[in-house]
């Protein structure tokens, strides 16, 4: 009787949802694979693109995986990680964002049948992390060191990368002429390869062969005034001048107060404001810049000025454009005309403006600094440069990282199968129920080559039986053999220079097992309701790790308040 009179403690306050066990374990892991299933059919050189509408009528066609999860707006908590992971991967190496995602998604497939059984899950957790470090080891084991090699040879070794990363994307067709402009575009830069460098361009119109390099910096005309037209737009050996300050007329501001006793001292104010101007637009005359670019307005009174004294102008243009002309020139950018040494001044061999299908280009060529590169990018419809624009993006990041990581490993789901029988060894040595884990961790694995096959219309099945039987040879001989995309066979991707670079996938198993591990590692759910309280929601849609039922949340006892 005591017993059923002993009061319940409510430490979370009315209407907070709570689930919890291994119900809601199961639950995560269905909506993980849930949004795994929606972009499994994007991986590959046959993969599916997919069309993103979104509530304020922008379309996207993307089949980048990054990409494609930041659009979907996932809200389930569990599976925002699959997001993150996404994120990490494209941040990290740009590549790969599928691969990591599908990866997390099929541990956790096949973990499933392991929970429902009873199996607690910290135990599947430490043969995971196991397993991912095992197979980090002999990734970095299988992987083939490109350093050592001549510039040439070096060039063309990176644009199989690209070429291989470029295979998956829209413009897979013309993998060869921009792997070449992208390894061209990097090899311009300095040793840290910093990305901001390489400005990309879109031009709507024309084919995507009309796309090119420029070996500088190229922006899109600004807006201009009156005398624009007047100007030269055409420089040999042109010195430029880089501001980040207005030259145009400066009204008073608006709580200013002059009291004037006199109605002839009001021309005195307005000829001190010309006079203003006019004192900094003689001191960029004098500096003998012949290119005038500046980060706010430049005004009519200003260009009429320039162009009388055969001297270009363009006001506000955008502050990365003018970061890379202040590193390709090596001007240096002025937030006053006072002191406009000839240091300060940058220098290109050759500017012009021309036209670019239906738009206007500022192009500096010849840059005595030439440490960064523009791709101006052609094509029919909006939707289908933008893509062009997010895969180009991806084979930059996959050279640059080629280049600091001079190690590449066989693609097309070699190392994958590899690692798979790798670890199923690994597994048959080994007592107890991390035997079964690591096993199907090494299953997971195959989802990669099986999901090639899938998207390209062949018999995974049938390959995947060839790819076994290649990869389990004593001799080593078939760990290069991956998917033929083009016969739907198997063949060495090594040989074939279908290549990616190691760190890659090293990556992708390393994110891929956390994202898994840290879903796996979830087992109570609470989300609090919206409170008219501010900061009063503190824990609302908040995921508690390990903790079971009682677990600090709420409990039986004294104190609080009694129900």
């Amino acid at each position: 009787m005591s017993a059923m009179m002993q009061p319940q403690i409510i430490l979370l306050k009315e209407g907070t949802d709570t689930s919890q066990g291994k119900a809601q374990l199961i639950s995560n892991i269905n909506a993980c694979v849930a949004v795994v299933d929606a972009i499994r059919t994007t991986l590959g050189p046959r993969g599916m693109d997919k069309l993103v509408h979104d509530d304020k009528g922008t379309t996207t066609i993307s089949n980048d995986g990054a990409t494609i999860m930041r659009l979907l707006e996932i809200v389930h908590p569990a599976a925002k990680t699959l997001v993150d992971i996404a994120r990490s991967q494209d941040s990290e190496v740009g590549d790969g964002t599928t691969t990591v995602v599908l990866l997390a998604g099929e541990f956790l497939r096949e973990a499933k049948p392991f929970i429902e059984d009873g199996v607690h899950p910290q135990l599947i957790i430490r043969a995971f992390r196991t397993a991912a470090h095992l197979a980090v080891l002999k990734t970095k084991e299988l992987a083939i060191s490109i350093e050592g090699k001549d510039r040439e040879d070096r060039n063309q070794l990176l644009q199989k990368c690209a070429a291989t990363t470029l295979n998956s994307k829209l413009i897979g067709g013309e993998k060869e002429f921009f792997s070449k402009m992208v390894v061209d575009a990097v090899s311009m830069l300095d040793e840290d390869v910093r990305l901001s460098m390489i400005g990309v361009k879109k031009v709507q119109g024309g084919t995507m062969r009309d796309s090119f390099l420029v070996q500088g910096v190229a922006f899109k005309k600004t807006f201009s005034y009156a005398g624009f037209e007047q100007q030269p737009k055409n420089f040999e050996d042109a010195k430029i001048l880089l501001l980040n300050l207005e030259l145009e007329l400066k009204s008073e501001k608006e709580n200013a107060e002059v009291r004037l006793t006199d109605p002839a001292q009001y021309q005195s104010i307005v000829d001190a404001e010309w006079n203003i101007i006019y004192d900094k637009l003689d001191k960029c005359v004098k500096s003998g810049a012949k290119v005038v670019l500046s980060r706010l307005a430049i005004g009519d009174l200003a260009t009429q000025y320039f162009a009388d004294r055969d001297i270009f102008c363009a006001g506000r243009v955008a502050e990365d454009d003018l970061q890379r002309v202040a590193s390709a020139t090596g001007a240096q950018v002025q937030t006053t005309v006072n002191n406009l040494v000839p240091e300060v001044l940058g220098f290109c061999q050759h500017f012009e403006e021309r036209q670019v299908g239906s738009e206007r280009f500022n192009i500096f060529t010849g840059c005595t600094q030439a440490k960064t590169a523009t791709i101006v990018l052609r094509g029919g419809a909006e939707q289908f440069i933008a893509e062009a624009e997010r895969s180009l993006h991806d084979a930059i990041m996959i050279v640059r990282r080629a280049i600091k990581n001079q190690a590449v490993v066989p693609g097309g789901g070699a190392i994958d199968m590899e690692v798979s029988r790798h670890l199923r060894n690994y597994a048959r040595g080994i007592a107890g129920k991390a035997q079964l884990f690591i096993n199907a961790y090494a299953k997971a694995l195959e989802v990669i080559p099986r999901q090639l096959c899938d998207n390209a219309g062949f018999d995974a099945t049938d390959v995947l039986n060839k790819l076994r039987q290649k990869h389990s040879l004593p001799s080593g001989e078939g760990a290069h053999y991956g998917v033929d995309i083009d016969t739907g066979g198997i063949t060495d991707t090594y040989e074939a220079f279908v290549w990616e670079p190691s760190v890659v996938k090293v990556n992708a198993f390393n994110a891929a097992t956390e994202a898994a591990c840290l879903v796996l590692s979830v087992d109570e759910t609470i989300r609090n309701p919206r409170s008219s309280q501010p900061g009063d929601d503190g824990m609302a849609g908040m995921q508690m790790p390990g903790r079971g039922r009682g677990g600090g949340m709420r409990g039986r006892g004294r104190g609080m308040r009694r129900r």
